[in-house]
C-alpha cells in the first residue's frame, strides 16, 4: 500500500539524511541492553554481603567437631556453625517470648569447659534430662542480658560465684532458634528469590539484546504475519525516508513505528483501528508545570500501545496523518468508537464488565 505525504509544520523530516539501516534493530539491541546494568549491580552487592556477612552460614553452616577448643570457637563469634555433641545436659532453664516457650537451655562438656546450647522445644521434646549425639546448627552469640540472667540463676543454684560460673561457662552460647527463626527463614528465601529474579531477569534481557527477534517488540508484530519479514520491511522504509517524524514516533509508508527509551512498537498502519490522545498535567505540590499528550493506538488482534510525553501538536500531526493513510482508522475517544472497537475485536459486554469488577476489587 502506499500514500502521499501529509506533512504538519511542527513534524521534523530531514530528507537529506535519512534513518541509518537497521534502527529498529538497534534500538531494541540498546533498550535491552540498559536493562542488563540493574541486575547486575544488584548481584555484585549480593555477592559482596554474601562475602561481608555470615549470610553464606544460613545456607551452608560451618562443620565443626565437638573436640574443639573454647578459644578455637569462639574466633567463629556470630557465625552459624553445626556441631554433634557427645550428650547434652538440660540446666532446666527455658527462655520465653511473647508468653512462649521459645528455647530451653542445655550445657555440653567442650575441652574442660561448659558451652551453653540453646535448642527449639522440637529438637530437645519439650525439654528432655539429656540428650546423646545432639546435632545443632545454629549461630554462636556472645553474651547477652538472658545469658547473664541464667548464669545467675545457675550460679545461685549451685552456690557459686558469678565470676566463677563465667570461667567455668565462658561468654559464649550456641542458639539454635537463631538459625530456625523466622527473621533468618525470611533472609533465606528473600535472598534465594531476589538473586533468582535479578539472574533470570539478566539473562531474558541479555537473549533480547542478542536475539531482537525473540523481543516483545517482535514477538508483538508477529500477531500480523510473519515478524521476520515485517521488521525487514519497517527497516527498509525507515532506513529509506520516514513519512513522518518526532523525536520518538515515526511513519513510513506503511508502519508506525516508535522508538522511545521505555520501549520500542511496529504496527503495520492497514491494521489500526483506533486512535486517541489524553492529556496529563504535570505539577509539583501546587505549582503547575507542563501539560504532555499521550497517544493511544489499537490494532486488530487486541493489539495496544501507549506514546506518552509527547507535545499535542507532534500527536495531532501523527493522528491526522494515520486517519488520512487509513480511512477506517477511529479516530477520537468516545463512547460511540468504544464500542465500535469492542464489535471489531469481538470482545462481549459481559466479559468486559466482569474485567472492570476485578479491577474495582483489586
Amino acid at each position: 500500500m502506499g500514500y502521499g505525504v501529509y506533512q504538519t509544520p511542527n513534524l521534523l523530516i530531514d530528507k537529506e539524511n535519512p534513518m541509518p539501516s537497521y534502527t529498529i534493530t538497534n534500538n531494541i539491541r540498546s533498550l535491552h541492553r540498559k536493562k542488563l546494568a540493574a541486575p547486575l549491580i544488584y548481584l555484585g552487592i549480593a555477592a559482596i554481603l554474601w562475602i561481608l556477612l555470615p549470610i553464606s552460614g544460613l545456607f551452608y553452616p560451618q562443620k565443626m567437631e565437638s573436640n574443639i577448643s573454647m578459644n578455637q570457637l569462639t574466633k567463629e563469634s556470630n557465625s552459624y556453625i553445626s556441631i554433634t555433641f557427645p550428650t547434652l545436659y538440660f540446666t532446666g532453664y527455658t527462655s520465653t517470648i511473647g508468653g512462649r516457650t521459645s528455647g530451653y537451655y542445655y550445657y555440653a562438656l567442650l575441652d574442660k569447659q561448659c558451652l551453653i546450647v540453646q535448642l527449639t522445644p522440637a529438637t530437645c521434646e519439650q525439654g528432655l534430662p539429656s540428650i546423646s549425639h545432639c546435632k545443632v546448627t545454629g549461630c554462636l552469640q556472645k553474651e547477652n542480658e538472658s545469658f547473664e540472667q541464667l548464669i545467675t540463676n545457675m550460679s545461685n543454684d549451685l552456690k557459686w560465684t558469678d565470676s566463677g560460673m563465667k570461667e567455668q561457662f565462658g561468654s559464649y552460647y550456641l542458639s539454635e532458634p537463631s538459625f530456625s527463626s523466622w527473621q533468618t527463614n525470611f533472609v533465606r528465601i528473600f535472598y534465594i528469590a531476589s538473586c533468582t529474579y535479578a539472574l533470570v531477569y539478566f539473562l531474558i534481557h541479555f537473549l533480547y539484546a542478542t536475539f531482537p527477534l525473540l523481543s516483545p517488540s517482535c514477538r508483538q508484530l508477529g500477531r500480523f504475519g510473519r515478524a521476520k519479514d515485517l521488521l525487514q520491511q519497517a527497516e527498509d522504509e525507515l532506513a529509506t525516508l520516514p513519512q513522518l517524524a518526532t523525536e520518538d514516533m515515526f511513519i513510513t509508508e506503511n508502519f508506525f513505528i516508535e522508538l522511545a527509551a521505555t520501549g520500542v512498537a511496529i504496527v503495520p498502519i492497514e491494521e489500526i483501528i483506533w486512535v486517541y490522545k489524553h492529556s496529563t498535567l504535570h505539577n509539583f505540590l501546587w505549582y503547575h508545570f507542563v501539560i504532555s499528550y499521550t497517544l493511544h493506538i489499537t490494532a486488530n488482534n487486541h493489539f495496544y500501545i501507549q506514546c506518552p510525553k509527547n507535545i499535542k501538536s507532534d500527536i495531532d500531526g501523527i493522528m491526522d496523518y494515520l486517519a488520512e493513510a487509513n480511512h477506517n482508522v477511529l479516530v477520537g475517544f468516545n463512547e460511540e468508537n468504544r464500542k465500535k472497537v469492542q464489535e471489531i475485536q469481538n470482545r462481549s459486554i459481559h466479559f468486559e464488565r466482569f474485567i472492570e469488577f476485578l479491577k474495582r476489587r483489586i
